[in-house]
């Protein structure tokens, strides 16, 4: 373990930064390679390169997730706790699975787990409706740029549908979302808590409305789905139901949307792949796998140690905040051969990108399907589809991975 004076840390291992954002594998493969656990001081993290210690980390049970277990040191985790504005503390604290401890995090996650998975494995052609729709409405006569078009609204109107919420209003929602996402940068501006809080009340009214009315009136979705889990016995409160649906639907479209676009970028980039795909439908599921490897949506997650460890020779005491580096992990030359290659036939390797253990990611079936529908309808009904320019820009954001904007030609 090297300290961080010799090697970049802190907002230049996060999307924010220009150079790391263009391309984030130089900094990632050196550290990997001579510091793979490095103390973060300005972060108050260990960050970890390698595949394998971040596979222990993820699927370790024992671990914590919140900043109350956290050492004070660990500013990543404690600046969202310090900067929550007032208008937005509730009673009872965390409600929200993400934030969770045991045993409440082992009592609420298993019923909205159960309910949405259940939605899931009968959505398919609703998704397909949803996605042929938005293929229907392109215009083929201009470049039309697919992150605002396709891979922003698809996951907004899938889980608003499954929630049985209006999908017309998916602007909306986007809006709230992306407002209430700013709760996890510690750096934003005045200007951008004010977004957050608009977001957060706005989505907190708006589904305490919603509940209300499946209680009057019942309806045939997943918000209904889990309030009859509660009226049958669960043990869920009315503010972790609303506190999920939230989740559901902002986490959900976030970062599904940066599943889809950077899918379709590598396949435009990577004709060969593409070409390979379309002549074997059957590999739309190792596919789907690749991209998530090769271009994670998100750039990591956080665990706090809960017992001493040891990583790579580096001793980590309990309370210490463990960042798992998803774009290094994903390309270890030590779990993937020839890493930095894009190859959908691959030979299967579990990747990290939707962590691990207690707290992997609830919405993965619905992203993988989500792309699966996309990926499969929009190269089909569009064969001729090519770049309308070489513009690869990617979002600055703390966590993400994604696209401004993707111009094609249909």
């Amino acid at each position: 373990m090297t300290g961080s004076k010799e090697f970049p840390s802190g907002v230049q291992l996060t999307q924010m930064d220009p150079e790391y954002r263009a391309n984030p594998h130089p900094r990632l493969e050196a550290l990997r390679e001579q510091c793979p656990v490095m103390r973060d001081q300005t972060f108050g993290t260990f960050f970890i390169t390698r595949y394998d210690d971040a596979r222990g980390v993820l699927t370790d049970r024992s671990m914590w997730r919140t900043a109350a277990r956290a050492e004070p040191e660990a500013m990543i985790l404690q600046a969202r706790e310090r900067n929550e504005p007032e208008a937005l503390k509730q009673e009872g604290g965390i409600h929200n699975i993400i934030f969770m401890e045991n045993p409440d995090h082992a009592r609420v996650r298993p019923p909205l787990q159960k309910a949405l998975y259940a939605r899931v494995s009968k959505c398919k052609a609703d998704v397909e409706t949803i996605v042929g729709r938005i293929l229907d409405g392109l215009d083929t006569t201009k470049p039309v740029d697919l992150m605002e078009e396709l891979c922003i609204p698809v996951p907004v109107m899938v889980i608003a549908h499954m929630l049985g919420i209006d999908e017309s209003r998916y602007h909306q929602f986007r809006e709230w979302s992306e407002g209430l996402i700013l709760s996890l940068n510690p750096m934003r501006t005045p200007e951008q808590t004010a977004q957050y809080i608009k977001g957060a009340l706005a989505l907190r009214a708006f589904f305490d409305a919603e509940i209300a009315a499946r209680r009057a009136k019942p309806h045939d979705d997943l918000i209904n789905d889990i309030i009859e889990a509660q009226d049958h016995g669960t043990q869920l409160s009315d503010l972790e139901i609303r506190d999920n649906l939230i989740g559901f639907l902002v986490a959900g479209n976030l970062t599904t949307t940066d599943l889809i676009g950077n899918g379709i970028h590598l396949f435009l980039t990577h004709p060969e792949q593409l070409a390979k795909l379309k002549a074997d439908p059957h590999l739309i599921n190792a596919a789907i796998e690749e991209v998530l490897r090769f271009e994670p949506p998100v750039d990591g997650t956080i665990r706090v140690a809960s017992r001493d460890l040891e990583l790579q020779g580096c001793p980590i005491k309990p309370a210490q905040a463990i960042m798992s580096s998803f774009g290094a992990t994903n390309r270890d030359p030590r779990a993937y051969a020839n890493p930095n290659e894009f190859d959908i036939t691959r030979e299967a390797k579990p990747h990290l990108s939707f962590g691990g253990g207690a707290h992997i990611c609830i919405g993965a079936p619905l992203a993988r399907l989500e792309a699966q529908v996309v990926f499969r309808m929009l190269f089909d009904r569009f064969p001729n589809l090519r770049r309308a320019d070489n513009d690869t820009t990617w979002k600055p954001s703390m966590f993400f991975h994604g696209l401004e904007h993707l111009r094609v030609w249909l």
